[in-house]
């Protein structure tokens, strides 16, 4: 690797260079790829979680683009493993169509969302790099798909019926890119991206859609002292800001742990090793916890604790 075709982090790029309208190219090229379609970037999209607060976010970037057709795009980094990512996802996708629907609007014109992760860890198990997922009707007895046809006025003022395929036009569609799996194995346009997106860097060979805009546009050699000494403190600043919440979830779950001890404890039907197993604590710490006075759980009985299941 030349250090000339260096690119920056696909998440720094996302938050101060592609939302500049001369570099929409670069989105166009990527979505392009992913969706294999020809995609024209109109405008981005502000959000709540656009807006910078005194601090970074700790793991993830996101941004919404509106293409030429009216769709709304949603692109996210994630840099973490969280529980409930999934769930996320499909919050973030219901509240772009309500913010987008006005009030007193026809449903027919509910925003198409596509939401798109770029993730940098693996998300669950399986044998693929990139994931697709949407909602389809089908018969329980049968296994095949509902048709659903629509009625609309041709040019030549006939009504015609159009069959409908509800999983691209209406239902929001989800794309996982799991960039930890793909293996540097550049078969198709997507896979360079991929590829710039794992490793920071874009070959001279690659010939993809508008993957030279990047490989121009986002290379750390084009930035100036100013932004290249932000981007570094960026660098710097991003492994601190992992710890600071990988130290914050440690600590809830074992809150939850103690938590739910203590409410074993109150019981009086498990011992500490059984309260230990169940926890996922230290018998020691569970015996600490049996240890409370009345005066800080008003409502618990004061008793020690039980190193035995009761009878």
């Amino acid at each position: 690797m030349t250090k000339d075709q260096r690119v920056i982090r696909f998440d720094w790029a996302i938050k101060n260079v592609l939302r500049d309208k001369a570099n929409f190219d670069i989105l166009e090229g990527f979505l392009g790829a992913l969706l294999r379609e020809d995609i024209r970037v109109v405008d981005l999209i502000e959000s709540e979680s656009d807006q910078e607060g005194g601090r970074q976010k700790f793991n993830r970037v996101d941004i919404l683009v509106r293409d030429s057709g009216g769709r709304v795009m949603i692109v996210e980094i994630q840099n973490e493993h969280e529980s409930d990512y999934i769930e996320r996802l499909l919050f973030g996708t219901c509240k772009v169509i309500v913010d987008h629907m006005k009030l007193g609007s026809p449903y027919e014109e509910i925003a198409k969302v596509i939401s798109v992760s770029i993730l940098y860890f693996n998300l669950g198990s399986g044998d693929d790099y990139v994931y697709h997922g949407s909602t389809q009707f089908t018969g329980v007895h049968t296994g095949n798909p509902l048709v659903i046809r629509r009625r609309f006025m041709t040019r030549q003022g006939r009504y015609v019926l159009r069959e409908r395929d509800l999983e691209r036009e209406v239902f929001p569609e989800y794309y996982l890119i799991q960039t930890e799996r793909f293996r540097d194995e550049v078969r198709v346009d997507l896979d360079e991206w991929i590829y710039m997106l794992k490793n920071e860097h874009v070959p001279e060979h690659f010939k993809s859609r508008n993957i030279d805009r990047a490989r121009e546009k986002l290379a750390v050699l084009m930035m100036s002292d100013e932004e290249r000494r932000r981007y570094e403190r960026y660098l710097m600043d991003a492994p601190i800001e992992r710890d600071i919440l990988k130290t914050a979830e440690a600590r809830g779950e074992e809150k939850r742990a103690k938590e739910t001890a203590e409410n074993l404890l109150s019981m009086g039907k498990l011992n500490a090793e059984e309260i230990a197993q169940a926890t996922g604590l230290s018998a020691e710490e569970v015996e600490e916890l049996g240890n409370y006075k009345s005066d800080d759980f008003p409502n618990r009985p004061s008793r020690p604790l039980e190193t035995s299941v009761c009878k």
